[in-house]
């Protein structure tokens, strides 16, 4: 397969969408963006495609909780067709908003309340730049990154909790995808920065790689910066789509 269909899916609020899906195009899938009643009316436009991004922003305005309201459609539609599309061997990737939204539905580990994102710690929205270090060598996302990349993170809601016997278990499995590595932002136990499932098919990160796949995103370009690139994460994934 030359170019793997992925689909970007969108709730009211998202707004990440078309930089997920320009990311995407770049690191050489053919992407679509599909909205929560679109995909609800037709859930065969999942299946037709090779990978799933849960797009970021602030879906349904965060009413309830981050996240609780997408995760809670997706589940109670389409619990069945998300399942079949991880055990067909297809990526899945949450960034920020789709990040919380993929630990309710139970994708990742969380559903349970085991995993939790939290309130920042100093209580406060954090809009920045943070470096990462990609640390599983399970994740297929994280397949290829030799070196940390770079991206900004905005959100209020993004403190990763868990007990201590769940983060020995993320840990001994592998499933740590990514820690921060300039500064903790938001009090994440461990620094941890986004994690995957056991299989290393389905990965949530806080920070938002989708705006960091052209070096003139970075507020630093014009003084030379040209390291970091998250297109590299992307391009991965769709390397893996390519195979299925």
């Amino acid at each position: 397969m030359s170019r793997p269909q992925a689909l970007v899916v969108l709730a009211p609020g998202t707004n990440r969408d078309r930089d997920a899906a320009f990311a995407l195009d770049l690191a050489g899938a053919d992407s679509e963006r599909v909205h929560l009643g679109e995909l609800f009316e037709n859930p065969k436009r999942l299946h037709a495609s090779q990978l799933l991004v849960v797009a970021g922003g602030f879906s349904f305005a965060d009413a309830l909780g981050a996240g609780r309201l997408f995760a809670l459609e997706l589940v109670t539609r389409i619990r069945d067709e998300l399942a079949r599309f991880v055990e067909d061997g297809k990526p899945v990737i949450g960034i920020c908003n789709g990040f919380q939204t993929l630990i309710r539905t139970g994708l990742l580990p969380g559903s349970d309340l085991a995993v939790a994102l939290g309130p920042n710690a100093g209580g406060t929205f954090v809009c920045d730049w943070v470096h990462l270090q990609p640390e599983s060598n399970t994740c297929i996302w994280t397949a290829g990154l030799d070196e940390p990349i770079e991206c900004p993170i905005a959100h209020g809601e993004g403190r990763f909790v868990c007990d201590q016997p769940t983060l020995d278990a993320l840990e001994a499995n592998n499933q740590i995808a990514f820690r921060y590595m300039s500064g903790n932002p938001n009090g994440s136990m461990a620094d941890v920065a986004g994690i995957c499932d056991t299989t290393g098919l389905v990965l949530g990160l806080m920070p938002h790689p989708e705006n960091h796949v052209i070096s003139r995103q970075h507020p630093k370009h014009l003084r030379g910066h040209r390291r970091g690139l998250a297109r590299r994460l992307f391009e991965a994934g769709v390397n893996h789509a390519k195979e299925l």
